[in-house]
C-alpha cells in the first residue's frame, strides 16, 4: 500500500509530469502501456488489435480543463476519432473522462457537449464509454452519463468495485438497462469511502461481477486478475450465461498473452488503448493498480 500511496502522489506532481512527458525516455514508456502521442498512432494500434480479433476502446489522454475552450477542442477531438473509427471501419468505442468535457468548470457546458458527442456516436452506429474519475464526481458522472444513455441507447458508464456506493449503483444500473464496465478503481479515497485492502475490493469486485453477469447489460468486466477471471468463467458457465452477453477488457500493453488467448478461444475481449501527449498522470495510476507493473517496467527499460 506504501508503494500505491507514492505513485498516486506522484501522479500528481506537476513538475514532475512537465519534465516526463518532454523527457527522451517518454518514448519508450510509451510503446509499452501507451499507444503513442497522436491520433495516428492510435489508429495504427487500433489497426493491428481489431485484425487479431480484439475490440478496442480509444481514449484520448488529457484530464482536468482550464476554459471551456479546451473543453470544446477535447469534444471536437473526440468526434474527429469518432469518425476517423467509422470510415476506417473499425468496431471501436471512445473513452472519454468528463472532466475533460469541463465538468469542473461547467456542468451545463459538459452536458452539452457530452451530448454533441454522444448524438454524433449514435449517427454512426458507434458507442461512448464515459471513464470515472475520484468519488467526488461519482454522482454528477452516473446521472450525465445515465440521461445521456436513456437519450441515446449508446452510453456505458464505469463503477469502481472499491467504492462502498457501488452495490446501490449496480442495482440502479441493472434496473434501468444501463450498461457498466465494472473495475477495481485507481484513485487515492478516504477509508470511508473506499475498501482499503486488496481482499476487500476483490471481494467487492467479485459480488458486483455476478450481479452484472447476472443481470446486467452487456457489461464490461475489467480486470487483468486471474482469479477473478476464472470464478467469471465458472459463474458463467454454472448460470448459463453465453460468452456474447458480456466482455472482459484490459488495459494495453498489460496481459498480452491473455488478450490474444482469450480472442482465439471465442470470448469478446475490449482493449482499453490510450494516446495523446497528456500520459503521465494516466500512466502513474496504472503503476498504482498494480505495482507489479513497476517491475515489469523497469526490467524492460533497461534491457540492452
Amino acid at each position: 500500500m506504501a508503494l500505491r500511496s507514492l505513485l498516486l502522489y506522484l501522479s500528481r506532481r506537476k513538475r514532475l509530469r512537465r519534465w516526463m512527458e518532454t523527457s527522451p525516455i517518454a518514448e519508450r514508456l510509451t510503446t509499452r502501456f501507451i499507444a503513442g502521442l497522436t491520433l495516428d498512432d492510435g489508429l495504427t494500434v487500433c489497426d493491428r488489435l481489431e485484425r487479431e480479433g480484439i475490440l478496442v476502446s480509444m481514449d484520448r489522454l488529457g484530464e482536468s480543463v482550464t476554459s471551456l475552450a479546451e473543453a470544446e477542442a477535447s469534444r471536437d477531438s473526440y468526434i474527429q476519432i469518432l469518425h476517423c473509427i467509422a470510415s476506417n471501419g473499425f468496431d471501436a468505442t471512445v473513452s472519454v473522462k468528463l472532466t475533460q468535457f469541463g465538468l469542473d468548470l461547467s456542468e451545463a457546458a459538459c452536458r452539452e457537449n457530452l451530448e454533441r458527442l454522444v448524438s454524433e456516436a449514435a449517427r454512426l452506429g458507434k458507442k461512448v464509454e464515459i471513464d470515472m474519475e475520484s468519488s467526488e464526481y461519482t454522482d454528477r458522472t452516473l446521472e450525465i452519463a445515465l440521461a445521456m444513455h436513456q437519450a441515446h441507447g449508446n452510453v456505458r458508464a464505469v463503477v469502481q468495485a472499491y467504492l462502498r456506493r457501488s452495490a446501490k449503483d449496480i442495482e440502479r444500473m441493472c434496473e434501468l438497462r444501463m450498461p457498466v464496465r465494472l473495475c477495481k478503481g485507481a484513485y487515492k479515497e478516504p477509508a470511508g469511502v473506499a475498501f482499503a485492502s486488496k481482499r476487500e475490493v476483490d471481494e467487492s469486485y467479485i459480488r458486483l461481477m455476478r450481479v452484472l453477469l447476472e443481470r446486467g447489460c452487456y457489461p464490461g468486466l475489467a480486470t487483468h486478475d486471474d482469479r477473478i477471471i476464472e470464478e467469471a468463467h465458472r459463474f458463467a458457465r454454472e448460470r448459463g450465461i453465453p460468452p456474447d452477453r458480456y466482455e472482459f477488457q484490459m488495459l494495453y500493453g498489460i496481459r498480452r498473452d491473455l488478450a490474444r488467448r482469450f480472442a482465439a478461444e471465442g470470448y469478446r475481449i475490449r482493449l482499453y488503448v490510450p494516446f495523446g501527449e497528456a500520459w503521465y498522470p494516466y500512466f502513474m495510476r496504472r503503476l498504482a493498480e498494480r505495482p507489479a507493473n513497476l517491475v515489469f517496467l523497469m526490467r524492460n527499460l533497461f534491457k540492452g
